[in-house]
């Protein structure tokens, strides 16, 4: 698995905790959540090559 790059990213509260709960529903960390809507995003707008 390719080695992760930390950087900070700010959001508003509110948005944060939506993420948040929709993290907590799904079973994923906050982190991890937002990494799948990211990878999710990129997919659909063909962005993101095909392994």
């Amino acid at each position: 698995m390719p080695a992760k790059k930390p950087f900070v990213l700010r959001l508003d509260p509110e948005i944060l905790r939506a993420v948040e709960k929709w993290a907590s529903d799904e079973f994923r960390s906050t982190n991890g959540q937002l990494e799948w809507i990211v990878a999710r995003a990129l997919k659909e707008a063909g962005r993101l090559k095909q392994k």
